[in-house]
């Protein structure tokens, strides 16, 4: 069940994506696989994050609930190596490429960060709901800083 608010914010976040990545195919081809690339890689690896022990399910029972706590320190650490090795795929690209690879991957962790310590501030833990939105967010803003 989404409301005309969530309507709203998903439709702006996915234009944002798509104006991105667009602004990246200008530049080059390569530079664009490399932006999305990263941004996919990111996003994922927000929600990777969000389910390790320290933070917690807002509710008993749905998806935040099922993943809350199930990925270790080790998996996490597995996952930060992926998205590195992907920043440093798009070396092979440009030098530019990295930058905006690895600039677009801190843009995107940062957001998710905020976002996840606003939504277990408020809602006391994570929702499916919340990891969707960290997902979202973190590609966004990855792509936007690309």
């Amino acid at each position: 069940d989404i409301g005309p608010f969530g309507v709203i914010t998903l439709v702006v976040v996915l234009a944002a994506q798509v104006l991105a990545l667009g602004q990246l195919v200008g530049t080059s081809p390569g530079t664009a696989l490399a932006g999305a690339a990263a941004a996919w890689a990111v996003g994922r690896l927000a929600v990777t994050l969000s389910c390790t022990p320290r933070v917690p399910s807002a509710r008993p029972e749905g998806l935040g609930a099922l993943v809350a706590g199930t990925v270790s320190a080790r998996l996490a650490a597995a996952g930060c190596v992926v998205v590195a090795v992907v920043c440093a795929m798009a070396w092979l690209h440009s030098p530019l490429s990295t930058a905006g690879c690895v600039a677009g991957v801190v843009a995107g962790l940062l957001v998710a960060g905020a976002l996840l310590r606003r939504s277990v501030r408020r809602l006391g833990g994570i929702t499916g709901d919340v990891l969707g939105a960290l997902v979202e967010s973190a590609t966004a803003a990855a792509l936007v800083t690309a």
